[in-house]
């Protein structure tokens, strides 16, 4: 990461309330250096001017709001969890907590690849019916924290996105190409998130006891 989108990260922990905090964190281990219609878009979502989280998926770029997120973490120890989907790879040790993380290329149909140095997790709060949950999402590059007005971002189409529109909360123009902006909360099913939350029970014990290993 640049020492530009920590100093974001931070400036925007200061300025927001402390629900709205973001955290950054380092663990960085020793020696690892679908064309078609448009759907409606609901604009009451989107403040005038957002602040948001931009992050890669192979060749696409991705945001999501930055009160949802809560921290990154540059690629942490993950602990995988019997009997659950592919896209669910495992639990993290967040200070205590166990948290579940999702594997976004795979939850969206992507294929897998190996963890680069810029490979990340992103720490967000979803809802589940009315309580917030916290979910990691694994993703190949975390890029800036940025100010959009409401302005430059249009409705998804209906076709021709690599993803789900109904994952999406709109299309932000950025320079001359646009990036895709998550509706988070709809990225996963209440079903999923139960299942992740599962993962989390499953994986406190071994957590609890150190008993960790990476994923790769």
């Amino acid at each position: 990461m640049t020492q530009r989108i920590r100093r974001r990260l931070c400036e925007f922990a200061v300025a927001a309330p402390p629900q709205e905090a973001v955290r950054w964190s380092s663990r960085r281990r020793q020696g690892r250096r679908s064309g078609g219609g448009e759907q409606a878009m609901d604009t009451t979502t989107l403040a005038a001017t957002g602040t948001y989280l931009s992050f890669t998926l192979g060749d696409e770029d991705f945001a999501a709001e930055i009160a949802k997120v809560k921290e990154v973490l540059e690629y942490p120890t993950i602990t995988k969890v019997p009997r659950m989907p592919d896209y669910i790879c495992g639990v993290t040790n967040l200070r205590g907590s166990v948290v579940p993380v999702v594997d976004m290329r795979l939850k969206f149909g992507m294929p897998s690849v190996e963890r680069t140095v810029d490979t990340c997790v992103i720490i967000l709060d979803v809802q589940l019916e009315g309580e917030p949950v916290t979910i990691g999402c694994l993703v190949d590059s975390v890029k800036e924290v940025f100010d959009m007005d409401a302005s430059r971002i249009e409705a998804p189409p209906r076709m021709g996105t690599c993803i789900n529109a109904d994952f999406l909360k709109g299309m932000g123009a950025v320079d001359e190409s646009f990036l895709m902006i998550l509706d988070i909360d709809k990225v996963l099913s209440t079903e999923e998130l139960l299942l992740m939350a599962d993962a989390a029970r499953q994986g406190g014990a071994p957590l609890e006891n150190e008993n960790v290993e990476d994923e790769k």
